[in-house]
């Protein structure tokens, strides 16, 4: 019961964060699209829960009708949204860090059409992206994550967990959306690693050159696999993905070797991925559905603006999931330390910078 109070608070909490709009007797029929990212759909991550938040979108308020266009390739990004502007979408909302420019230019060519770009700040940074500050449109809204505090976390428990010493994560693309789980993981063992003066190495991440190892893509299975493979010849025993359904290869090897344990990104891999249960120790979790949803429901109720929302341990925005099956695996007294260093981060004791 406590458990379940818990969670309706968090999710309170980050509903009463972002402003939802309470669904409107009369409200104007909305018809709210998603220009998915490459990975499909069904990504058991960061496509399907920006789908979910649609979907829960929808059924929140009668007048909204949803629909999405995946992305086979970046390629896709501007004629997918072109299309969607085409079919008269009254918001938009392009899901994907490398969406962005498509999506600025088109805020910027349809100033009657609303926008959302989520993992961006929603800004015309420029041709070479250097422009900082960038232009801002008002039809236009940046939806960001903190989610290097709850990776911090992440990695504290890692940490705190490995027999080995070593710890492992890598990422689809070296970009912002995907580093900062991974900085922050590395952070989060090092931070371990000095309060308890014990030595924990991080393989695939380096904190001071900040850079990684990289699929270089969402797809490559084969290549995941590989590098899941190398982590635990090197004697990692918790390994961190950071690309979407790239983590199924990851918690597959895990699965058949019994080497190791793997920590989701994006959803709760525990149900989002239910087939490695056995070998899912937590997830950072990124609330793309509900932020989603709730931009969503601010264009139907008339309530949108272009101010960026960024999601964050304070405003459940992002947040480690529960260890649900290996909940034993995690000692009581390392539990409570993970609680406590979010709390330290919420309120500004820790630094995960």
């Amino acid at each position: 019961m406590k458990k379940t109070l818990k969670f309706v608070a968090v999710f309170a909490a980050a509903a009463l964060a972002f402003g939802v709009s309470a669904p409107a007797a009369n409200a104007a029929a909305t018809k709210a699209c998603l220009a998915l990212d490459t990975g499909g759909v069904d990504d058991k991550s960061f496509n399907a829960s920006a789908w979910a938040g649609a979907q829960a979108a929808q059924k929140a308020n009668s007048a909204v009708t949803v629909k999405y266009l995946a992305a086979a390739s970046d390629a896709d990004y501007a004629p997918n949204i072109k299309k969607l502007v085409d079919d008269k979408c009254n918001i938009i909302v392009g899901v994907g860090y490398l969406i962005n420019p498509a999506i600025v230019a088109a805020a910027k060519a349809n100033p009657t059409v609303n926008f959302a770009i989520v993992d961006q700040d929603g800004e015309d940074h420029g041709p070479a992206g250097d422009v900082y500050p960038g232009k801002t449109y008002t039809n236009l809204k940046g939806i960001m994550f903190a989610t290097n505090e709850s990776a911090f976390q992440a990695g504290y428990l890692a940490a705190g967990l490995t027999k080995t010493g070593k710890i492992a994560t890598y990422g689809g693309a070296n970009i912002p959306p995907v580093s900062i789980f991974m900085d922050g993981y590395a952070r989060g063992a090092a931070y371990y690693a000095k309060l308890k003066n014990k030595k924990v190495e991080v393989l695939g991440w380096d904190v001071a050159k900040q850079s990684g190892l990289m699929v270089g893509n969402f797809s490559d299975l084969a290549k995941a696999l590989q590098y899941s493979k190398s982590f635990e010849q090197q004697g990692a025993d918790v390994i961190l993905p950071v690309g979407g359904n790239l983590g199924s290869s990851t918690a597959e090897n895990a699965l058949k070797s019994k080497k190791s344990v793997v920590i989701w990104v994006d959803k709760d891999g525990f149900t989002a991925a239910p087939q490695y249960k056995k070998v899912m120790l937590t997830s950072i979790v990124k609330a793309v559905d509900l932020s989603v949803k709730n931009v969503i429901l601010d264009q139907a109720g008339s309530k949108f603006t272009n101010t960026t929302y960024s999601g964050n341990l304070k405003n459940a925005g992002t947040y480690l999931a529960p260890y649900h099956d290996l909940i034993r695996m995690v000692p009581t007294a390392l539990r409570t330390e993970v609680t406590k260093l979010g709390a330290d981060i919420r309120n500004g004791k820790v630094s995960v910078k």
